[in-house]
């Protein structure tokens, strides 16, 4: 996916927070045996000793893929989900322009479906920035965790949003814009796309 450039998009930060230091799985996984709150954390994350980590494509470079999204809607059983897949059958992220359509008042939810893998990824956060008419009306950062690489026996991971209902009346129909970022404590980009949505009767 094209990488965008958008002031919107740049994560808000907590004051006195800082980044702890990388690790790799190993020093997480040999780290405080004796700690039992952070024994708790390390099992939170799947860092079991017995696991088997899920393969990984032979080049592949990325630690977060990004492997489906999907708008559902929860209250409307006439309406059936917009699924959009964000890989190819060879697991490459799909280049492509995504535009779907929402009705008016409709109650919807976001899913996100990606993958872990390489290394532990903390502090992952999901941002997007919706534009009308080239200006701003909406900004969603949403905290999505912390991740250890995925497993045989969970090959991906899925986070729910909160419901939203879809603006109604004349001025909220229309056409959209938006940009979406997926990025980590560590502030790298995962992945940066475009796409844009309708708003109908």
């Amino acid at each position: 996916m094209s990488q965008a450039n958008d002031d919107d998009l740049v994560p808000e930060t907590v004051e006195g927070y800082t980044v702890g230091e990388k690790k790799t799985i190993e020093e997480y996984t040999k780290l405080d045996a004796e700690d039992e709150s952070l024994a708790k954390w390390k099992a939170s994350l799947g860092l079991a000793a017995d696991a088997d980590a899920y393969p990984v494509k032979a080049g592949d470079k990325r630690k977060v893929v990004i492997v489906e999204m999907a708008l559902e809607f929860p209250e409307s059983k006439d309406l059936d989900p917009i699924v959009i897949n964000m890989e190819d059958n060879d697991g490459n992220t799909i280049k492509k322009d995504i535009k779907f359509t929402i009705k008016e008042k409709a109650v919807y939810r976001l899913k996100i479906k990606f993958r872990v893998q390489h290394e532990i990824i903390t502090g992952l956060r999901y941002l997007h920035s919706v534009k009308k008419a080239g200006i701003r009306v909406d900004k969603v950062e949403e905290p999505l965790g912390s991740y250890a690489p995925n497993t045989t026996k969970q090959p991906f991971y899925e986070k729910y949003f909160p419901d939203v209902e879809a603006p109604s009346g004349m001025l909220a129909r229309g056409s959209y814009s938006a940009t979406t970022k997926f990025v980590d404590d560590d502030s790298t980009v995962h992945l940066t796309f475009p796409w844009s949505f309708q708003i109908t009767k």
